[in-house]
């Protein structure tokens, strides 16, 4: 299947299984998506995540976290960057999610972090996605 945004493939994967009480869903692997996972996983928004291959492919298996078994950690995602229309914030207009309770995932020169470490780091770049 030829996807044209990749990322937002992924995002709507998870969420669409997060909203279905699904334990864990996989996603074609990329280094993008790798990065991505561990944001997430760093932050505590999904419990774990693993790269497994069947054949040629590479594929990601995303294990997704509920608080107390039944409500997902993760209540929003949403791709802001599109190839349609690139978004850029330059180092002071990294924006903030619900004051603070979301992050922003930022794609630097760096590699992809989030917005805090990227603000620490004095880095700007092309704001992918927020995660609430």
């Amino acid at each position: 299947m030829n996807v044209s945004d990749p990322i937002a493939d992924m995002l709507t994967r998870i969420r669409n299984a997060s909203r279905a009480r699904h334990t864990e869903v996989l996603v074609p692997a990329s280094r993008t998506k790798r990065a991505i996972s561990q944001i997430l996983k760093e932050e505590g928004f999904i419990e774990d995540f693993d790269e497994s291959r069947d054949g040629p492919r590479a594929y990601l298996r995303i294990r997704l976290k509920y608080v107390a078994g039944k409500a997902p950690v993760v209540s929003g995602l949403k791709r802001v960057s599109k190839p349609g229309l690139r978004v850029y914030a330059t180092k002071t207009e990294i924006p903030r999610v619900l004051g603070g309770l979301g992050i922003v995932i930022v794609s630097t020169s760096q590699g992809i972090m989030t917005g805090a470490q990227a603000r620490r780091a004095q880095l700007g770049g092309e704001v992918l996605a927020y995660v609430w």
